[in-house]
């Protein structure tokens, strides 16, 4: 986790953005109340499209991060195609890839990095594959 923590520092250093953490690492009580509240306002079968399930969340292995906005629009501005342009160079991908919505099973997040560390991070990205596809998951 420390080495994804100093990776994050390095990017957002070379990339001359802010890039505000919204989300880090989140404990099995705090993602049960994420989920619990979007079932609640939006039902099971939409949150699921959303929002991992509690023990199922790649925030709970510290991995993942959120990075400011959490709007599709992100993903359009000049940081978020800098984010996806180069967040590999520093071990992340973006983990919810826009249409790959079938495969990842999630809406696609251009906030949501993940880390893999640089070599495979790079191997990812530069297959164009989501991470499921990449490694052969159903």
């Amino acid at each position: 986790i420390d080495e994804a923590y100093d990776a994050l520092l390095e990017m957002r250093s070379a990339s001359g953005y802010e890039m505000p953490i919204v989300s880090g690492f989140r404990s099995y009580r705090t993602q049960t109340a994420i989920f619990n509240n979007y079932v609640a306002n939006y039902g099971e079968a939409e949150a699921n499209t959303f929002s991992a399930r509690p023990g199922e969340s790649e925030h709970q292995t510290g991995m993942a991060i959120d990075i400011t906005s959490l709007d599709q629009s992100y993903g359009d501005t000049a940081e978020g195609i800098w984010l996806a342009e180069n967040c590999h160079n520093f071990g992340f991908i973006i983990r919810y890839m826009k249409e790959k919505e079938s495969i990842t099973g999630y809406i696609y997040e251009p906030w949501h990095v993940r880390y893999l560390g640089k070599s495979t991070a790079k191997l990812v990205h530069d297959s164009g594959l989501s991470l499921e596809e990449f490694l052969g998951v159903d």
